[in-house]
């Protein structure tokens, strides 16, 4: 058994990602569409997504680390499991087989995966008591890694430690002072649960003070691009009602007139927008 999919499997589960990828076949957003990816809001990263059918891709009502902070990166998935005797063996095992877990326990083996721009999101079943997935330590080892963070559906632990770092965001479910126990590592870069959404490892997760939307790699170019398109129409409307160019009744409605979108498109060339 293995504690990670083959390179291969995870090729096949994320079969539509038009980017490159890791060695070990999670999807590698570019860097600069992540950047770009800064500036979407939740709610027009979901109209692209609800129009293509992913209708279950946001989760809402977190506590956070660092509340108002904009979180953006790859998704590292992990999952653990309640404590069996027998598969705690066997996983125990087979990461010693792969070269992990030789110090720290197994949330440590995910800590050591992740690269920058990375998030780890974490489903730990909503445990918070014995399910605190990091501390101070840990956190900070996540914070040097990946500038970004990560998404826990479970607890954390030295509260006041983690929201001494810069550079990252925890969204968690709750803040408690025992240590994670009683949990078994159930896989890393498989697909997890977090609340309502089914995660893929590389997703594209985008944190915002609203909560977390997971974008698939294939429709992340989308999402970017619809925003920016948007917040160019936005810049535009303003300056000509500003103007008094037009009423708010011929801007403010779902498809311009031919006229205003002819004056649109001519100030977009114009001024190389």
């Amino acid at each position: 058994m293995h504690v990670q999919p083959s390179r291969e499997d995870l090729i096949e589960l994320t079969s539509l990602n038009p980017f490159d990828r890791f060695p070990d076949g999670r999807p590698q957003v570019p860097d600069d569409l992540l950047e770009r990816m800064k500036l979407v809001t939740t709610e027009e990263a979901w109209g692209v997504l609800r129009a293509h059918g992913y209708h279950r891709q946001f989760e809402g009502n977190w506590m956070e680390t660092h509340p108002g902070t904009i979180t953006v990166g790859r998704a590292v998935t992990a999952q653990f499991l309640p404590h069996r005797p027998d598969y705690h063996d066997a996983i125990q095992q087979a990461g010693l087989n792969e070269g992990r877990g030789r110090i720290g326990g197994q949330n440590s083996w995910i800590i050591e995966s992740l690269q920058a721009n990375d998030v780890m999101v974490v489903d730990i079943f909503g445990k918070i008591k014995d399910g605190t997935v990091v501390g101070d330590n840990l956190g900070t080892a996540v914070r040097s890694r990946t500038r970004a963070g990560a998404v826990i559906d479970g607890g954390i632990r030295d509260y006041q430690g983690l929201v001494e770092l810069s550079d990252v965001n925890f969204y968690v479910r709750g803040v408690d002072p025992t240590a994670i126990a009683d949990v078994t590592l159930g896989g890393i870069n498989i697909p997890i649960r977090i609340g309502g959404v089914t995660v893929l490892p590389g997703d594209v997760v985008l944190g915002t003070p609203t909560g977390v939307i997971f974008i698939p790699p294939h429709l992340a170019q989308e999402v970017v691009e619809t925003s920016e398109n948007v917040r160019v129409r936005d810049e535009f409307g303003k300056m000509r009602l500003g103007e008094g160019t037009y009423t708010s009744g011929e801007i403010d409605v779902p498809t311009w007139r031919d006229d205003i979108e002819a004056d649109f498109q001519n100030w977009k060339r114009e001024n190389g927008k």
